[in-house]
């Protein structure tokens, strides 16, 4: 990945985790207008994805999203939201960040 598609992920993390906190919410107060809000933050970083995904390809670019969400989001749950996880599920988090390392590791010049 480019430099700007690492600044352009990080834009669209920040989207999603609006998104996914904001969920949260709706799913603790039930107000419509909090579910409308995140519903259009997750329309934003769904065509932010889209140019990602047009320069590092579908795998790179969704692998590398997911993982980036599945630790930060897991990381709001602990500090913000009092979640805590379990030790299957820490572990599971730790082999998602290990497959998309192998994923996104730089291949050999070229073929």
């Amino acid at each position: 990945m480019s430099g700007g598609s690492i600044l352009w992920l990080s834009g669209t993390m920040v989207v999603f985790i609006l998104a996914n906190s904001v969920l949260r919410t709706y799913a603790g107060s039930g107000q419509w207008l909090t579910l409308a809000g995140a519903l259009v933050l997750f329309c934003v970083g769904n065509l932010m994805m889209v140019r990602l995904m047009r320069e590092s390809g579908l795998a790179l670019a969704v692998s590398v999203s997911s993982v980036v969400q599945l630790v930060i989001l897991s990381l709001v749950a602990i500090l913000w939201f009092g979640e805590r996880p379990g030790g299957v599920q820490m572990a599971g988090i730790a082999l998602g960040v290990v497959a998309v390392a192998l994923i996104a590791w730089p291949q050999g010049g070229p073929r």
